[in-house]
């Protein structure tokens, strides 16, 4: 009667250490995950070059940034002071001098994809021109086997740079440089011409890519590759850009002609407005502004590519000033493009194009949060403070970002990322 006893009570203090156990692994999980908002983050290492060295070296949790947490963004603004200065080109470059190493040390071979992506290849442009860290930061957060990359580097970039690009083509089946590159010009439209030459490369590339991204070297996405092919299909064939109206100030910009060169053939630092007023555009097309970015699909890449109309038209844009912000926001209102959005129908702002989202210091207050970074050229580069308003907004990919002014925000997105692709995985 007494063993009976001792076994009963033994088998409820067993029952009761595993309640608390299991307990305990629910507060456990209902810390990491956010069921509502789909950020979540585990202790889950990857190989030892792609672990998030900053915020563990300095106990972050990526968690308590995305929470506001008061305790989580003071540590991280203190942090600010103490960044480590960022890998030189030069550090990419020796990485890349061996491929085996390089490809293992950064996780490029455990990328793992979905049918559904299978199906669905993307394409990429990289325009870039300086920081190769951050840049092979970004291909990696981008990285799918079946998905091809374009790097366009610029010609004014340092031997290091340059090299580093290459290494990175090198290593990489899928990635390969711009077989025509620019001196890129600020305003001018050797930057369109970066993206149409590897629109170029891409459209004749044997890869049968659905849709094509631009990315310059301090974006990064917010989405995973996965999320991104499902929200693609969704468009079913149409494009995604800002295309808007322009006001009285933009159309100076296509009225006048511009100068690029001065008398010995040298590039001007800033393309400078001329008295002479330009001709109305070829073909009765009406100039609609927006931004250098996109993404198109491959039927509108296509077009653009062998119509002899929008040949014409860049040929009228070469004079203007920044080109690429309203090349791409005017064809998409041509009638009978691929994915055509009618002249009547209503602008499509930079808010509304989920392609790029982007803090601009004069609207802060008004359309965002303040920038809890800095400011260059009125655009804010993002502190760890807007983690959550990034990953919330909807957008696929954001601007701008600089390991100078804050690594934590950089490194959380990472982790959402990894976790997020892993659990689609998962879930397939």
């Amino acid at each position: 009667m007494i063993r009976i006893k001792h076994r009963i009570q033994g088998r409820q203090l067993l029952f009761l250490v595993l309640s608390i156990l299991v307990f305990c692994g629910l507060i456990r999980y209902a810390k990491i995950t956010n069921d509502n908002t789909g950020i979540k983050y585990n202790d889950t290492r990857g190989p030892a070059d792609t672990q998030w060295h900053f915020t563990e070296q300095h106990g972050i949790n990526c968690l308590d940034i995305y929470e506001m947490d008061p305790v989580a963004l003071g540590k991280s603004l203190e942090l600010r002071r103490k960044v480590p200065p960022t890998p030189s080109d030069q550090s990419i470059v020796n990485r890349t001098s061996d491929c085996t190493q390089f490809l293992v040390s950064r996780g490029y071979r455990e990328v793992q994809i979905s049918e559904q992506e299978l199906d669905f290849p993307l394409a990429f442009s990289l325009v870039v021109h300086k920081d190769a860290h951050m840049v092979e930061r970004l291909l990696r957060a981008i990285y799918a086997p079946h998905n091809i990359y374009c790097i366009h580097y610029d010609l004014k970039s340092s031997s290091a740079f340059t090299e580093a690009m290459r290494g990175l083509a090198r290593c990489l089946p899928n990635v390969f440089v711009a077989s025509q590159l620019e001196m890129v010009q600020y305003g001018g439209i050797s930057r369109l011409r970066a993206d149409l030459n590897c629109l170029s490369d891409l459209i004749n590339s044997k890869i049968r890519w659905r849709y094509a991204i631009n990315l310059c070297g301090q974006d990064f996405p917010l989405r995973s590759n996965a999320e991104l092919v499902s929200e693609l299909k969704a468009l079913k064939g149409m494009n995604m850009l800002e295309t808007v109206r322009p006001s009285p100030f933009k159309q100076q910009r296509f009225t006048n002609r511009f100068k690029l060169k001065d008398a010995q053939s040298q590039y001007l630092a800033n393309p400078v407005k001329t008295a002479e007023k330009k001709q109305p555009p070829p073909h009765n097309i009406e100039i609609f502004v927006g931004s250098a970015y996109f993404v198109l699909s491959r039927e509108f890449v296509n077009f653009v590519h062998w119509s002899p109309q929008i040949k014409d038209f860049l040929a009228w844009c070469d004079d203007t000033y920044s080109p690429d912000e309203h090349f791409w926001a005017t064809l998409i209102r041509i009638p009978g493009v691929p994915g055509e959005i009618k002249r009547s129908d209503p602008d499509i702002s930079d808010l509304m194009s989920r392609t790029r989202l982007v803090k601009w210091q004069y609207l802060e207050g008004k359309l965002y949060p303040a920038c809890t970074g800095i400011h260059v050229h009125s655009v804010c580069i993002y502190g760890a403070a807007e983690l959550r308003w990034l990953l919330n907004d909807g957008h696929w990919f954001a601007n701008k970002f600089d390991l100078k002014v804050d690594p934590v925000v950089i490194e959380c997105l990472e982790r959402n990322l990894t976790e997020r692709q892993r659990e689609l995985q998962h879930s397939n």
